[in-house]
């Protein structure tokens, strides 16, 4: 995905990592995806789903040195000296984008050749699973997704499937539980269910990354063959099968340029796109395909969206769907008429597919709820 910036939600909001995390792995995202909770941030540096870097903002350097301490019993060049030149050279230094402090000092190991390439993915994985177990922990809070455009390059040290280091996360997280009761008290209502028995097939367990959205309610942490059963979401069997659920995106657009470049830009297996051209016989095919989020043209002859968002809103199957009003109006008047129909959200054209990744993001972990 190579877009312009995302910005954030802003205001705090639930939160469901372990679903972020199938999210961007199943569209193949590249870029940096970073996530707000209290005092700490999450940054995910990701290229075509695959993990090039995770870090967060608890003592990132502490991290790293605790690690390159203990590669030092078998990289010889890795001595105490280099370790405080690193933190000389990066650990202060203004941030310089895309790179965080902690991913400039590793590249610059690679560059001295105190580091291989494949001795510095090691690395990057063994830091990425202390990170992305704090991570899944995260319950509420905000986020961004900023496109390769907005980062811009950055070298590139290894592409980790993040699958396997997710399963690793939710199995020491469900020990760590077990291992000491009295701290569940402090944990998402998630992790303290982590001994519920299988009672479904279907889960928002990262697999082979297929899922595509949040789940309304936090997944177990640390089961991997069972966890609740949620909409939209995806399963690993344990004989490694996975099992998918689609969402329905119906889009109602009398452009069929505007049609096709949604279907383009939300070409996955776990989405069906409805496209459908006529605003009239609209309501019907709704109707019938019964969606879980409506994307809806605001200029459109004969019935305009907020008249069809209005009629949608009356009928006891659609009130509680999400609706994004999509249109090319930015005024404070046409937003106030969205917020007058009921509609869930305000997209404006022309739109990225980073910004309408956005409002899938956004709207579809609360289409469960229906």
């Amino acid at each position: 995905m190579n877009s312009r910036s995302i910005v954030g939600y802003g205001a705090t909001q639930k939160l469901h990592p372990l679903s972020f995390l199938a999210q961007l792995i199943s569209r193949q995202v590249s870029g940096h995806f970073k996530l707000y909770s209290g005092t700490n941030s999450w940054s995910l540096f990701l290229s075509q789903g695959k993990l090039n870097f995770a870090t967060d903002t608890d003592a990132p350097f502490d991290r790293l040195d605790r690690h390159l301490q203990s590669l030092s019993n078998e990289i010889s060049s890795l001595v105490g000296a280099v370790r405080v030149q690193l933190r000389l050279m990066f650990e202060q230094s203004p941030k310089q984008a895309p790179l965080t402090p902690d991913y400039q000092a590793i590249s610059w190991l690679v560059e001295q050749s105190h580091l291989t390439q494949e001795q510095a993915s090691s690395l990057i994985r063994a830091m990425a699973i202390e990170v992305i177990e704090s991570f899944l922990g995260v319950q509420e809070g905000s986020y961004d997704l900023l496109g390769l455009d907005d980062i811009g390059e950055y070298p590139v040290l290894c592409q980790l499937d993040l699958r396997p280091i997710v399963e690793i996360c939710q199995r020491n997280r469900r020990q760590s539980l077990l291992s000491s009761p009295s701290s569940s008290q402090g944990m998402a209502p998630a992790a303290q269910s982590v001994a519920t028995p299988a009672t479904s097939a279907v889960s928002p367990t990262v697999a082979t990354g297929n899922s595509l959205a949040a789940p309304t309610s936090p997944p177990q942490l640390g089961v991997v063959n069972a966890v609740p059963q949620t909409a939209g979401s995806s399963s690993m069997s344990a004989s490694g099968d996975v099992r998918r659920v689609t969402y329905t995106i119906a889009c109602i657009d009398d452009s069929p340029t505007v049609l096709n470049a949604i279907q383009e830009f939300l070409n996955d297996k776990s989405l069906n796109v409805v496209p459908i051209n006529d605003p009239v016989k609209a309501l019907m095919q709704v109707m019938r395909c019964r969606p879980d989020l409506i994307l809806l043209d605001v200029t459109m002859p004969n019935l305009d969206g907020y008249e069809l968002c209005s009629l949608l809103r009356r009928h006891p199957s659609f009130r509680n769907t999400p609706i994004v009003m999509v249109t090319g109006n930015t005024g404070f008047i046409d937003r106030a008429k969205a917020k007058l129909v009921r509609s869930s959200g305000y997209l404006t054209k022309p739109f990225s597919q980073s910004e309408l990744l956005k409002m899938v993001f956004m709207h579809l972990p609360a289409v469960g709820s229906r």
